[in-house]
């Protein structure tokens, strides 16, 4: 009873044979039939965690194009202008009137253009889970991917804590107590930009472990 709960536990699978044994007590004796059992064990599916892995990976890329495509238009269309001026000035604010927030729209334009790129290379990932030159080059083009998008929420991170606090050492004013639309729209796409940040680091480790487990 105790053997075959462990076969059935490990996946083993009996296969019974008759084995045929002739008898030595006479010509017209019959032959002595032995039943033995013959275990054949189950393999589990080859890449099967490496094709989940896989699907993992093409649904974090989906949400990482989602999270810096929506950082980036939230940026590029931001701007507000004050409904006092004069005739000679014009109180305005615009995400171009700072080279850090236009770096911080290239930064995650880019990422997102390279993330809709990489969705054929990840559905090869699944297709194919041993395949190690998709991986390879997924492995490297999300690191600099990661450092392009992390540079860029982190340079447009200091602008706003500076728009929203200001600077008494310097003179700098706290520019979001005038432009109240202005900065929650940049914070706003600043938080998107570290959520895609997040998920390709979670990309580049799902990489590097499916790399380590070949």
């Amino acid at each position: 009873m105790d053997s075959s709960r462990s076969g059935k536990e490990s996946g083993d699978i009996a296969i019974p044979l008759r084995e045929v044994k002739s008898s030595k007590s006479g010509k017209g004796a019959p032959p002595v039939v032995a039943a033995t059992t013959v275990r054949l064990s189950q393999q589990p599916p080859v890449g099967g965690w490496k094709r989940g892995v896989g699907i993992i990976d093409l649904i974090l890329r989906i949400c990482a194009i989602t999270a810096t495509l929506a950082a980036a238009a939230v940026m590029g269309t931001t701007s507000q202008d004050l409904p006092f001026f004069t005739r000679f000035f014009q109180f305005q604010a615009s995400y171009d009137d700072f080279p850090t927030f236009t770096f911080f729209l290239a930064g995650n334009v880019i990422t997102c253009a390279y993330l809709v790129v990489s969705l054929p290379f990840s559905i090869v990932c699944i297709i194919r889970p041993h395949i190690l030159g998709a991986r390879m080059l997924l492995l490297l083009f999300d690191t600099l991917a990661l450092a392009l998008t992390m540079a860029a929420a982190s340079a447009a991170a200091a602008i706003v804590y500076l728009a929203h606090n200001g600077n008494p050492n310097t003179n700098w004013p706290a520019l979001c107590q005038q432009f109240d639309e202005f900065c929650p729209r940049v914070s706003g796409a600043v938080v998107g930009s570290f959520l895609a940040t997040l998920i390709l680091v979670v990309l580049v480790v799902l990489s590097a472990a499916a790399l380590r487990r070949n």
